[in-house]
């Protein structure tokens, strides 16, 4: 080919190679998106803060617990129940130190031969084991349950973002519920709210003044905030005074033959009121699983009253909507509580997006749509969930002055929400009601 010279016009592949050129390094001087970072439309809180992050991984071990996939004839025997946990937290980081950490995942379910794990990796803006950052006051713990199968990486693009924002963000992977580990369905209903208060009690031993864990002075549990999804959601309403209904009791026991272990969380048991928690002061509730499978009656639903943010899809077809979730926010009528409503999602309201492992030929649908939604973009639900929580969050865990952020007009599509850009709050809708006493 001969040169181009200056003056004259160059021919039509000589322009194809130049714009290819021009293409190719305009997408390599592109910063990587990675989950939870901002696409251009995102809401305003929705950005990272101002710290970097560490991540560590603990392994904890809660003590003589009922065995209850080993229950025979309502007698039930005791284990210690393992519990593997992601800390993310403010760091200590030399300048200059770029934040960027490997997750190890994996996709489908222990035991099924259609849907065969299948590992995979993505990255995240942490500091693997780097310091704590120490300063004069500690800061407020978040602890959050995925749903059912799950595990500790399924929120990252949340748990990232309150650490840099100044929380202790931990993640559970609740034994018997992972996609490595899938079990029987009675032990997570047993499981999950027994999980999520021990490691909150867990937190706090670490983070205690005298201790020699890394995290002494770091961890505030007497603010504490829990978030939790699908039967995290289930999870984390129980913790904060939602007592299940004794008709939950007797389906249990018919499912684990005779065992009454789960009644130490239902309304109806004169100790489970006296167990709520005064340390939990928010509770985030993603398509919480249950109210259409009968889990809580009206009695149950008074006992919440603290402060809760529900996230659900108008179409949840695992939890339900009008009968499930929606049912949840009416019901509780002692709390102060918000329902963001997706309009046309289903329930995958809350993780992250798909990795793209799950675009390769040939895996099931669904693990596809494990994480997608058929018509949202999961990027942009996940930057509107860090907008909201991080208002929620900061409203009830650091006495932020945001309010602003969640008093908006109940139908999005009415007027532009405060945060968000203009014509880009479509879509949703955000309900609000003050307890009844």
């Amino acid at each position: 080919m001969k040169n181009h010279v200056p003056g004259t016009r160059p021919s039509i592949p000589m322009l194809l190679i130049t714009l290819l050129c021009f293409q190719a390094l305009s997408f390599a001087q592109t910063p990587e998106f990675l989950y939870g970072d901002a696409l251009p439309d995102a809401p305003e809180l929705s950005t990272r803060g101002d710290l970097p992050i560490g991540v560590r991984t603990i392994e904890l071990v809660h003590k003589d617990q009922i065995d209850i996939l080993n229950s025979k004839g309502g007698v039930d025997p005791v284990y210690d129940r393992p519990l593997t946990v992601e800390v993310w937290y403010p760091a200590a980081l030399n300048e200059g130190t770029v934040a960027m950490v490997s997750y190890e995942e994996v996709m489908g379910t222990a035991g099924d031969t259609l849907r065969p794990l299948v590992p995979f990796t993505f990255k995240g803006r942490a500091a693997r084991d780097a310091a704590p950052l120490k300063t004069e006051g500690a800061f407020p713990l978040v602890v959050v349950s995925h749903g059912y199968v799950g595990s500790r990486y399924l929120m990252t693009y949340l748990t990232e973002n309150l650490a840099s924002k100044g929380y202790v963000v931990v993640a559970i992977d609740h034994t018997d519920s992972t996609f490595k580990d899938a079990n029987a369905f009675h032990s997570t209903l047993l499981n999950r709210s027994k999980d999520i208060r021990f490691v909150v009690d867990e937190l706090a031993r670490l983070g205690k003044t005298g201790g020699t864990d890394a995290l002494v002075g770091v961890v505030d549990a007497q603010n504490t905030g829990i978030i939790g999804y699908s039967m995290g959601g289930y999870g984390v309403l129980n913790v904060a005074g939602a007592g299940y209904s004794d008709g939950l009791t007797q389906f249990f026991g018919g499912m684990t033959g005779g065992s009454k272990a789960i009644a130490e969380h239902a309304a109806s048991n004169p100790g489970y009121q006296a167990r709520t928690d005064s340390r939990i002061k928010a509770v985030v509730a993603f398509a919480p699983w249950g109210m259409a499978r009968g889990v809580w009656d009206a009695e149950g639903l008074k006992g919440l009253r603290t402060p809760t943010f529900f996230v659900a899809g108008s179409l949840d077809d695992i939890s339900g909507y009008e009968n499930g979730i929606k049912a949840i926010y009416l019901g509780a009528v002692n709390a102060d509580r918000y329902l963001l409503t997706y309009k046309n999602a289903r329930h995958n309201v809350a993780p992250n997006p798909p990795p793209a492992a799950a675009l390769e030929p040939g895996l099931h649908i669904d693990e596809y749509y494990r994480y997608a939604e058929p018509s949202w973009d999961q990027r942009k639900i996940n930057n509107i969930n860090q907008h909201f929580v991080s208002a929620f969050l900061g409203i009830h865990l650091k006495q932020a002055d945001l309010s602003k952020y969640l008093d908006v007009p109940a139908d999005s599509n009415e007027k532009d929400w405060p945060g968000f850009k203009p014509r880009s709050s479509t879509g949703m809708e955000l309900l609000h009601a003050g307890p009844a006493n």
